[in-house]
Order: structure tokens, then sequence, then C-alpha cells
């Protein structure tokens, strides 16, 4: 009867530990996954916003100024295009002025 209660005792005594280790296992998961949420969150927010700053630097008007401002261009205007036809002749162009090709390695050296 004693080794009967003895196994029994020890029986519950390791059932109360195991209780115990998932207990403590199943909250840490828990805050685990809460974390992992929170970041979610904070990265769909994040994503989000990004993506609405994307949909602002995009925008046509800033895109043209940025164009003028930065890279010194300009709308073509018939004074400065040059239009291309098949002839059997070849056609002189004039050449384009210095300054209006912004960088200095595009300009060409004169033979």
């Amino acid at each position: 009867m004693i080794r009967l209660n003895l196994v029994l005792l020890l029986a519950v005594i390791a059932s109360a530990v195991y209780l115990v280790s998932v207990q403590y296992d199943s909250r840490r998961l828990f805050a685990e996954l809460d974390k992992a949420r929170s970041e979610a969150k904070r990265l769909e927010s994040d994503y989000d916003r990004l993506q609405v700053e994307k949909r602002a630097q995009a925008t046509p008007s800033r895109v043209e100024r940025i164009a003028r401002e930065k890279l010194q261009m300009h709308q073509a205007t018939p004074g400065v295009t040059t239009y291309v036809t098949y002839s059997a002749a070849p056609v002189a162009v004039p050449p384009v002025p210095a300054s209006i090709i912004p960088n200095p390695a595009m300009r060409a050296v004169a033979p």
C-alpha cells in the first residue's frame, strides 16, 4: 500500500511539474505571438506610410520641378528640335549649342 501511495505521489508531482512547464511554455509562446502581431502591425503601418510617401514623391509636378532644377532640363521647343528625314541627300544639322547641354562629358569636342 505504501508503495502504491509513493508511486501515486510521484505521478502527481510529475504531473504537476509537467503542468507548470506546459503553462510556462504556453505563456512564453503567447507573449511571442503578441510581440509578432504588434511587429506585423508596425510593419504594415510603415508599409502604408511608405506607399503614401512614394505616391507623393512621384507626382508629375514634383518630377517636372526636379527635372528643371537639378537636371537643368527644359521643354522641347521647335527651335531646338532636330527632325530626322529619310532622303537620298544627307541634310546638314546645325550643332547643338554647348550652353544647353548640362553634362560636360556629353559635349562634343570640335575637330
